[in-house]
């Protein structure tokens, strides 16, 4: 059954709309600043892609990451040409740390949050009506999960328009267990070079509206083939090959596509060593033999990691990829791990090509990995 893509949104630290996020990825300007959100003097690692959305003056503010998911459901329903009227339309929302930012800032300095507010469903709720809203909190692979979630919905006959959507701020708690957990401290999140030292974290929020073929009113972005999900449950924080080898061999079975068919792959990418690692070496071998191999890029390197919201993210830039026929570069990638030998990974500047179909990576802790394998619009 085919689902289609009709609307879209996202804010990042490099934008506030997929295009402008898009436009930025394909300039390749250094996006890294000094860390704001909180002392920087108590951790090791300096720098975050944080949103610059804070008032002047320094200090936190509550519910950030609520504020950006209801600003991407609402123009991403608009861009579908729905109303903002989703009382009877699922929202499925992707997330990490959900509000725990807000938490922390009623708990250290007595902000004025409220039991509910910790709830995206709140907001949902009140904002435009939804009634049938869901959270997941599925680490890295959130939002593809929820797509996958979605496909399912509409599949089986229980929806006909479903809303995806992901959210994440930066919270300290999260910052600090990294910055402690890591062997090395990174400065810039350099997937896939051999100066990678580990990840940092990014802010930001993604959201899509998937509706049954022919039921909608907004432009055709893009469709969505299959998505796989799998918890291979291997280590706490370590991939395993095999648990990601499954997960895209399943997505391309649920896709009804073959290894050549994948025109560009979004790498999750996520800069540390391990992660890095991994993912070349399966894609190398799920490759071998596929012709000369899809094109390749990781957003992370200028975005950071934007948490439970990073594959819907990197599945909004696929589909501009695909409709502008261009490839963003990975930030900082001068010299490729040995591992990533024989990837086309874009380097330096943008490449160009024809693309028809997108291959879109999301690995969190726990081993939960999704793929997702998207088509452009005809």
């Amino acid at each position: 059954m085919t689902r289609d893509i009709t609307g879209m949104a996202a804010i990042a630290n490099i934008g506030a709309s997929p295009q402008e996020i898009f436009a930025a990825l394909c300039a390749g300007q250094e996006s890294r600043k000094p860390l704001k959100a909180f002392d920087p003097d108590k951790y090791r690692a300096a720098y975050a892609y944080e949103i610059d959305d804070r008032p002047e003056g320094g200090g936190d503010i509550p519910r950030r990451a609520t504020h950006w998911l209801t600003t991407v459901v609402r123009q991403a329903v608009a861009d579908a040409g729905l109303g903002e009227d989703l009382s009877h339309v699922p929202v499925l929302v992707g997330t990490t740390m959900r509000e725990q930012r807000s938490l922390e800032l009623w708990w250290r300095d007595h902000a004025d949050v409220a039991l509910e507010d910790l709830h995206f469903g709140t907001a949902l709720k009140e904002t435009f009506g939804a009634s049938t809203t869901y959270t997941f909190a599925n680490a890295c692979s959130a939002t593809l999960n929820a797509l996958g979630m979605a496909t399912d919905m509409i599949d089986l006959g229980t929806a006909d328009t479903v809303v995806v959507a992901g959210t994440d701020a930066a919270t300290e708690s999260g910052f600090g267990t990294l910055d402690r957990v890591q062997n090395d401290t990174p400065d810039a999140l350099r997937p896939f070079d051999a100066t990678h030292k580990g990840m940092l974290m990014g802010e930001g929020a993604a959201a899509v509206v998937v509706q049954r073929a022919g039921t909608g009113n907004g432009p055709l972005h893009a469709r969505v083939r299959g998505v796989s999900m799998n918890c291979d449950a291997h280590h706490a924080t370590a991939p395993d090959p095999d648990g990601i080898t499954r997960a895209v061999q399943d997505a391309y079975r649920r896709a009804g596509v073959r290894a050549q068919d994948i025109d560009l792959v979004m790498l999750h990418g996520s800069g540390t060593p391990r992660n890095d690692q991994t993912e070349s070496s399966v894609l190398r071998h799920i490759f071998h033999g596929a012709g000369p191999g899809p094109r390749m890029t990781a957003i992370k390197a200028m975005t950071g990691h934007t948490l439970g919201g990073s594959g819907l993210l990197s599945l909004l830039m696929a589909v501009l990829a695909m409709k502008e026929g261009t490839v963003p570069p990975v930030l900082g990638l001068t010299d490729p791990i040995p591992e990533a030998a024989g990837l086309d990974l874009v380097q330096g500047s943008p490449a160009a090509g024809d693309l028809s179909i997108a291959q879109v990576d999301a690995f969190g802790f726990g081993g939960i990995n999704a793929v997702a394998i998207v088509e452009a619009a005809l």
